[in-house]
């Protein structure tokens, strides 16, 4: 009986935990810290549910030759949403994105050189929020009875996998020498629902989600 019981509590339990994450918004908000939040309006694309908040100038991206990344700040006001994510995990995500950004843009730009090519841009991302995916269970929830359907659907969706981790951030960018604002976004990135690999290694989610947004972001300047 107890054996039968176990799978039983545990299929309860993961059924209880997709309630709790269907209700859950971890959505980027127009953070009021961000010097950009309030040129941001309400994005109507088909990539809203990844970016709900943009701003975005009419722009040739291609007459620019290099970009120069700030070093990549981390959120302190009261709207971040990093749940109960340690400092020490923040740092290291920060530091992950300053060296993606840095690694997928160099396909386009000459990336933060000693002397800016002119027009040059000038690129701020801010680490928002994200939280972790919880060890072993996130794994299971891939392939269990309750877990497993609802990931095949959010897989299809593009939704967030179930005890996912996820990333938050701001993206801002400015004409380097006129200081002219460009393209202002703030998103949510994540891994595919049925990705198994990131769920090993308990900010694997996030860092593969800041991976999808470096390439994002590389998208929208060609």
């Amino acid at each position: 009986m107890k054996q039968l019981f176990r799978p039983f509590c545990c299929t309860v339990t993961l059924a209880a935990a997709i309630a709790v994450v269907g209700c859950a918004d971890t959505s980027p908000v127009k953070y009021s810290g961000i010097e950009s939040s309030s040129r941001m309006t309400p994005n109507t694309s088909e990539d809203s549910d990844r970016i709900p908040f943009r701003y975005a100038a009419p722009v040739n991206w291609n007459k620019y030759r290099s970009i120069t990344l700030e070093p990549v700040q981390i959120y302190g006001g009261s709207d971040a949403q990093f749940n109960d994510l340690s400092p020490d995990d923040r740092r290291k995500l920060a530091d992950y994105m300053q060296k993606k950004f840095s690694e997928v843009l160099a396909e386009k730009f000459v990336v933060d050189a000693a002397k800016e090519t002119s027009p040059s841009l000038r690129l701020k991302l801010t680490l928002t929020g994200a939280d972790t995916t919880p060890q072993v269970v996130g794994t299971f929830t891939k392939f269990d009875l309750a877990g497993g359907p609802y990931n095949i659907v959010q897989s299809v969706r593009g939704g967030r996998g179930l005890m996912s981790g996820y990333v938050n951030y701001a993206v801002e960018i400015k004409d380097a020498e006129t200081n002219e604002l460009l393209l202002a976004y703030v998103t949510e990135q994540y891994p595919n629902a049925m990705n198994v690999g990131a769920t090993f290694g308990s900010l694997s989610a996030a860092e593969t989600g800041i991976d999808k947004g470096a390439e994002q972001l590389l998208e929208k300047l060609h």
